[in-house]
């Protein structure tokens, strides 16, 4: 029995990682108990403190106990003794417990649109219902596009309704800023404010407080023709851009002698041949152009090319889709070839535009549902053709007219009136100018006399107070320069003047 207790004492000590010390403290305590354990029920100290017995005052039955006791416990405590001295066992470390690391969703990349911040929170807010988020990946593209999807925002929560409804107050709000700011740059008060709210498009003016499916339905359709028709204006803007560097090139040629001009078209011409010379540019999304990819960016093997693979490495916020700025990224080792910022001959701007145009084409062969993403689906499809494997160089800005002479001669006419405007609003303010000079003038005129007439009055009211002088007999005296009617109580008619005491009336 003492044996059996021994090692259950030892799994227990085990289990509560006690070291040596507890364990011999915890051998007294049980010999302590075993001994009280042995008294009789009806003892008096059995519920009390264990105390030394003494032979004379010990109860026969209990001498008996207490000398199998004493023998038990020198057994037990032996037990306890050698547990004690065994091995010790190592404390359990309770390693805690790491939570995964919620990793943040990547940032939606700006559309460019004007309100492109408004958009995407609208989006955010939808995707948090389940029922709109379910309806809107099951939804066909010609459905989103089309606006149709508006209809389902009456099913939407409460929480989510009010979200929007404040999102298009400060939507209103933002708008009704830009127009008070253009209106304070003209400073023309006469502008009609609801004119200018309609030229937006992407919400109901008219409700400027809830936002309902008819402002769901004009932010779709609007955000779906402004994206469409962004790439265009871009365009447009790069030509614009490249016909006004080239009209400055003539103009400063013009303002040149004939032999400096000799040399800044032979210093154009060299620098527009160095540009031109460069490595073979790959066709954008062919096979050539994704393996260099593989190997100089991702520094795989290329002979391990495989095109699933590729399509989730640069699917960097794994919505299983390629969107155009993951496209566009793509083609950054390919625009390196032409393109060097520290290079006088390389124009940052035009290697936007090669990298807009290289993205278009890639969309217009891959993106079959024309909505804008490349899905899995279809870029595996795509590296099925026959054009993937294309070998064709890539034809450049450098190796295209980007512009004819008509476009250059209507551009720099329009540039012309423009310029003759601009002077007439000069001339204009100059007039304004010189009216306004003309003006301060007269007043600052018209204040010194106002201020010389103060000054006189100031100074008549000054001689009317002034003393009257007297002679040594209290006479008046006569002053030159001095009025005589100015002074208090003398009649003109009555008296006259006294000088140095002549003339005096009789007394």
């Amino acid at each position: 029995g003492g044996l059996g207790c021994a090692v259950r004492q030892q799994q227990w000590a085990a289990w509560m990682c006690w070291d040596r010390l507890s364990v011999q403290a915890l051998c007294v305590g049980v010999c302590v108990h075993s001994h009280s354990c042995c008294l009789p029920p009806t003892h008096p100290t059995a519920t009390s403190q264990p105390e030394t017995p003494s032979a004379s005052k010990m109860h026969p039955d209990t001498r008996m106990c207490w000398k199998w006791s004493s023998a038990s416990d020198c057994f037990l405590l032996l037990c306890f003794i050698i547990v004690a001295e065994c091995v010790p066992i190592d404390k359990i470390k309770v390693s805690k417990v790491e939570e995964p690391e919620v990793q943040a969703s990547p940032e939606t990349p700006d559309t460019g649109l004007y309100y492109d911040r408004y958009l995407r929170e609208v989006i955010d807010v939808l995707e948090t219902d389940k029922h709109f988020r379910e309806k809107l990946q099951t939804a066909d593209i010609e459905e989103i596009k089309s606006g149709r999807m508006a209809k389902e925002l009456n099913l939407v929560s409460h929480l989510v309704r009010t979200k929007l409804d404040e999102l298009k107050r400060q939507e209103v709000a933002r708008l009704r800023m830009l127009i008070k700011a253009k209106i304070d740059a003209r400073q023309d008060a006469g502008i009609d404010h609801h004119a200018l709210l309609k030229q937006f498009e992407h919400l109901n003016h008219q409700n400027p407080h809830s936002f309902e499916p008819e402002d769901l339905e004009l932010l779709i359709q609007t955000a779906t023709s402004d994206l469409e028709n962004y790439d265009k204006d871009r365009h447009e803007e790069f030509k614009q851009y490249e016909m006004l560097k080239e009209h400055e090139r003539r103009e400063y040629l013009k303002s040149l002698d004939e032999e400096k001009r000799k040399e800044e078209e032979a210093k154009f011409d060299e620098l527009r041949k160095k540009h031109k010379d460069h490595p073979k540019i790959n066709h954008p999304g062919s096979k050539d152009q994704l393996k260099e990819v593989w190997e100089e960016t991702d520094g795989l093997d290329p002979e391990d090319f495989d095109p699933k693979t590729f399509f989730k490495l640069h699917d960097t916020n794994g919505d299983g889709f390629l969107d155009e700025q993951e496209m566009e990224a793509l083609f950054t080792k390919e625009l390196e070839k032409i393109y060097d910022p520290n290079n006088a001959e390389d124009d940052m701007v035009e290697m936007e535009e090669e990298r807009l145009r290289m993205r278009e084409h890639v969309m217009k062969e891959i993106d079959v549902n024309k909505d804008r993403l490349i899905s899995a689906e279809e870029f595996m499809r795509a590296s099925e053709k026959k054009e993937f494997g294309e070998t064709d160089p890539w034809e450049t800005l450098d190796e295209q007219d980007l512009y004819s002479d008509d476009e250059l001669q209507e551009f720099e006419k329009r540039l012309a009136n423009q310029e003759n405007e601009l002077r007439l609003k000069s001339d204009d303010l100059l007039k304004q100018r010189e009216e306004l000079e003309l003006q301060q003038d007269q007043l600052h005129a018209q204040k010194l006399e106002y201020h010389q007439a103060v000054q006189q009055l100031e100074q008549k009211k000054q001689a009317q107070h002034a003393p009257v002088p007297e002679g040594p007999n209290g006479e008046l005296r006569f002053q030159p320069g001095m009025n005589p009617a100015a002074s208090p109580g003398h009649h003109q008619s009555q008296e006259q003047p006294v000088v140095d005491g002549q003339n005096q009336p009789p007394q």
